[in-house]
């Protein structure tokens, strides 16, 4: 068992370090001003597109990325995702105007640590990006498995996924695990001691084998089929 990480503490010493995410300034321009308002937070960097996030954000070097889900030029979850696998230990509070449970579940499965809506009070945000830093997730598993249960569209269908998990290798099998924990291909790589090329190879064979074409329809059918991870698996070959 891995023990529990214990919560990290800032100060105005050291603060924690926020990067904003949002295609518009004025949105960008409220969460600066509260949040720098803050002494024990302070904002390191802003960008207005997926591609400016991604080109400034490792270099600033945040603890946690308030970033924004819809952007002219792609999507903040991909955004967390890539962002995550550079720096896993970056904290991603996904922003929206949409109460949207497809987009929570992509987050969930990107990695974040929270999901707000835009209509939240500044104290809440305020509170959230403190609960994330700390290296919390604000993402409860209640929801997580109602998400889970919806996208499954209330039919279970247990024994053609029973047929479909039979098909697949044992290491399709623990790599499958691997995903229906959340984690990025860069981290089941590092796990497995595996090139993140050969894992994404792995990733599209299972996906034809289960019959999906998501990796988030893929991790649902780990959450259903709970197998046990093989021992020793984690070994180099």
């Amino acid at each position: 068992m891995t023990q529990p990480i214990p919560a990290r503490r800032f100060s105005a010493d050291d603060p924690v370090r926020v990067f904003l995410l949002d295609d518009h300034e004025v949105v960008r321009r409220g969460l600066r001003d509260l949040l720098d308002s803050e002494p024990d937070i302070t904002v390191v960097g802003e960008a207005a597109s997926a591609a400016h996030a991604l080109a400034r954000g490792p270099a600033l070097r945040p603890h946690v990325g308030v970033l924004d889900v819809r952007l002219p030029d792609g999507d903040g979850i991909s955004v967390c995702r890539e962002l995550r696998s550079r720096m896993p230990d970056l904290a991603c509070l996904m922003l929206t105007s949409f109460d949207d449970d497809d987009a929570l579940l992509d987050a969930i499965m990107a990695g974040a640590s929270g999901y707000v809506l835009k209509q939240i009070k500044g104290s809440d945000l305020v509170s959230a990006v403190r609960t994330v830093a700390s290296g919390q997730s604000m993402l409860d598993p209640a929801t997580t498995a109602r998400l889970m249960s919806s996208l499954r569209g209330g039919e279970p269908e247990p024994e053609p996924a029973g047929e479909a998990l039979a098909g697949l290798s044992p290491r399709e099998r623990e790599i499958l695990a691997l995903i229906g924990e959340g984690l990025t291909n860069r981290q089941i790589g590092k796990q497995l001691y595996l090139s993140e090329k050969t894992v994404k190879n792995h990733i599209s064979r299972l996906l034809a084998k289960l019959g999906v074409e998501r990796r988030i329809q893929a991790a649902v059918l780990a959450s259903q089929a709970s197998f046990p991870r093989q021992s020793g698996a984690h070994q180099p070959h």
